[in-house]
This record gives structure tokens, sequence and C-alpha cells, in this order.
């Protein structure tokens, strides 16, 4: 039976670790190495049309297009099918709330609110309770697909891989032997991670992850504001850039445009009610001016995703806010594990639970649309501070370093959420699980290929239809 997040909190340490041992008996951490596509189990085009049929359709030939660009960028977009085969395999039951997509790309620089820059997850889109193996092969498995992306040999691949999976599993080891409080409050400030990681690199890599630092900081709200808007007759308003950006008032008749409107202002209205106090008030120092549809990201295209812009005591005063449709998690359906009504607030509460410090902005809504259905959204700034790693320029070597951080930073997110203790005892003092999860990575980085060429089969046939911008 599946260990309950956080049920074994009254159990002494060494019960505790008992359960990360005993788990070894459903899972061994040699199984953990083994996949094989079930041959004709499911069809994976046929899991991404399913997603693809609760989105705008003039969209979706987008999605389709970004994810042919190549096998990595595939990997974004396919959550929903390694969901299904992870849910088919034996699992540990140790459970800690799940990034549920742990994309490299979807760790990076963020800003806390405290103005300090941290290396933390910034996608929880599919987060939902699972076994803490779901997160780390997802993310293994990546290395292995940017490494081919990037001309690796095998060896090389495997190697970055090794050092995520040991990354996660020694930091894992090392929150097992830490007080609860020093856990939750742990955080990978980057002028740290930088320090620690000095001596693994040369004076060219240091040079470049300073620059990445000091870039971050300066994609603030106020150069989104600069880029994203214009000066009109009106005042500040955001600047079309069909189909990527559609200002409201250009999608949708008069009629129908001015019910749209009240409907994104109730979005803005209930979604302040879930944040704090405090937070609330400072969002009364702004009004809304204007919205504007956004195609954001790979797996998310098609997804209704609106920019707000409000404003405050001016013109440049802006404040700018992303309200995004929070949908089923692909993981719903294997856990079974989905107690929120609301699926913005599924993100909100799983954000809040494994990341450092959260957006203060983040909070929820629901809405009825003019098309009668009802949706769910989560709201954050659209940027602030935020720094994306661009892994096709990496060398081995600066692979092999992103690949030390974002496992670290996962098994501190997973500390927070499950038993590190019984994690950890799970996991061992031996690289027993590294070397099995190089092999899934490379297996399912295979299978990563096979799905990537039938959705290429799948536009070639006309059964979908892909668009390139």
């Amino acid at each position: 039976m599946a260990v309950p997040i956080s049920s074994t909190v009254l159990l002494s340490p060494a019960e505790r670790a008992a359960v990360g041992t005993d788990a070894r008996a459903r899972a061994p951490r040699s199984s953990h190495g083994f996949f094989e596509a079930g041959q004709g189990s499911f069809d994976p085009v046929e899991v991404i049309e399913r997603q693809s049929a609760t989105r705008v359709p003039e969209l979706v030939p987008i999605r389709y297009g970004r994810m042919l660009e190549s096998p990595f960028r595939f990997y974004r977009g396919a959550a929903a099918i390694m969901a299904a085969d992870l849910g088919a395999v034996p699992n540990t039951g140790l459970r800690v709330q799940l990034c549920g997509d742990a994309h490299l790309l979807n760790f990076r620089l963020l800003a806390s609110p405290e103005r300090h820059l941290v290396f933390d997850i910034n996608d929880f889109d599919e987060t939902l309770p699972g076994p803490f193996e779901w997160d780390v092969k997802r993310l293994a498995t990546n290395f292995a697909i940017a490494g081919r992306a990037n001309g690796f040999g095998v060896r090389e691949q495997n190697a970055v891989v090794g050092m995520c999976v040991r990354a996660y599993r020694e930091r894992m080891r090392a929150f097992a032997g830490m007080r609860t409080l020093d856990i939750w409050y742990a955080q990978d400030d980057a002028d740290h991670l930088q320090a620690l990681l000095a001596s693994s690199m040369d004076k060219k890599t240091r040079r470049r992850t300073a620059r990445a630092a000091e870039q971050a900081r300066t994609r603030t709200h106020l150069q989104a504001f600069a880029k994203l808007t214009r000066t009109t007759p009106e005042g500040r308003r955001i600047a079309p850039d069909p189909p990527l950006i559609t200002p409201l008032r250009d999608l949708l008749a008069d009629a129908a445009d001015n019910q749209q409107e009240k409907e994104l202002q109730t979005v803005l209205e209930e979604y302040a009610l879930t944040l704090s106090s405090e937070r609330r008030h400072l969002l009364h120092h702004f009004r809304l001016v204007d919205m504007a549809r956004k195609v954001v990201g790979v797996g998310s295209v098609g997804t209704r995703c609106w920019i707000l812009l409000l404003l405050g005591r001016n013109d440049d005063d802006p404040l700018l806010l992303q309200a995004k449709e929070a949908q089923e998690s692909v993981l719903a359906a294997q856990t079974g594990t989905d107690r929120f009504g609301n699926q913005g607030r599924r993100v909100v509460s799983g954000q809040r639970l494994i990341q450092t410090t959260s957006d203060i902005f983040l909070g929820w809504t629901h809405v009825v649309g003019i098309d009668g259905r009802e949706r769910d959204f989560y709201v954050r700034q659209l940027r602030d501070w935020k720094g994306i790693a661009r892994p096709e320029t990496m060398d081995p070597g600066l692979l092999g370093l992103f690949a030390r951080l974002c496992g670290s930073s996962l098994a501190r997110a997973h500390a927070c959420s499950g038993d590190p203790i019984a994690i950890a005892a799970y996991l061992g003092a031996g690289d027993r699980f590294d070397r099995a999860l190089t092999v899934f990575a490379q297996s399912y980085a295979d299978r990563n290929e096979r799905d990537f060429e039938e959705l290429a089969a799948a536009v070639r046939s006309g059964r979908v239809t892909a668009e390139s911008l």
C-alpha cells in the first residue's frame, strides 16, 4: 500500500528509515533501470490529441509545430505520455508533492519576495502527490535527451544523468539528518550555489554563470512592460503580436468583447480573494486597463492564458499578471489523488508547498466563460527576475553542473513535502539507484524519439495539423 505524504512523521527516525528500506521489496532499486514500452498499449498521438480537445482549436497546430522542432522540444509537451508509462509500473509508494513535469527548463533563477536570486522549480501545472521517483525519472531522462540533442556520446550522456541523480540522492541523505525547520527554510541562493560550485568550474564557466545571474536580475516586470506594451491614445496598452499575443479587443466582436472583458474582470476580482490581506491591499492600488491572450510554452500551448495589464499611479507604474488556465494534472489518472475542486488551487497549493518562496501575487480563481464552460485559472506575475537555462549551448561539463543543480533542487522540494528519512533510506549510500536511472534514462529517451516520429508521421498523413511560427 502506498504511504501517504507525511504519514510517517509520528514515527521515530528508525521507524521512518525502516519504511524506506521496506519499500525496496515493492520496487527494488535496480528495477528502476528496466523500461519497456508496452507495444500497442496506447497510442501516444491519441494521448496528445485528447489533451488538445479541451484547448483553443486555432492554437493547437502551434503546439504540434513546437513539439516537432526536435525530440527535446517534443519531450516538453509529452508529460501525459510519460505519466501513463510511469503509472503502469510498480513504484516505491514513498510519496511527495510531485512537480509533475520535472523538465530541466522548468528549473531556473527566480526572485524571492526579499529580492534575492534563488534557483528553484518554476512550473507546477501538473503538480500532485505521487511516488518521488516519477519526478526523478522525468528529470534524468531529460538530461539524456539534452545530451543527445547536443551530440554528446553515450558515455557523456550517462555521466550527466549520473550527476543529476547522485546530487538528488546525496542531498536527500543530507536532509535526512537535518531538523524539520532547517529543511523547510533551506533555499538555493544563486550566489551561494555559485560559490559552492566554483571549484568545479573553470574561469570561462565562472564568468558565464555570473553573467547569467546578472541577466536574470535585469529580466524584471519593467523589462516585460517595455517589451509587451506600447503607448496609444488611450494610454499604455498591450502590443499585438498575433497569434502569439492577441489583445482582447482584437479577438471578438463588440458584444462578445464586452462579455469577455466582464469575465476577465471577474477573474481578477475573485482571484484577489485568494491573496493574503496585505497583498490584496497592494493589488487594489492598481487598476486593470488591458488584457490579451498569450501563447505560452510547448505543452501548455492551446490552454487559455491571459496577460493582464494593470497600472498604478500612472502609465509608468505597471503590474503585469498572467492568468493561466489550469486543467486536470496528467498524473491524476495514475494517482487518483486530487482533493482540490479547483485546479488552479491545486497548482497554487503545490507550488507553495515545494517552492522555496513563491510570487507574492500567486493565487487562483474560477470562471464560467461565454461558452458556458467552467474553467479554473491560477494567476502570478508575468516575469520577475527569471533566468532560464540554454542547454543547447552547454558542453558536457556545464550540462553536468546544471544537472547537479537541478537534482539537488528537486531533492529540496521533495524533502519539504515528503519524508526525507524514508526516501534517503530507500536510496542508500551506494550508487545502485543512480546506475538504474542512467539505464532508464537511455531507454526512455529511445521511447521519446519513437513518439516524436509518430507525431511527425501523423502530421505527414494529415491526421493532425502542425504550424511553425
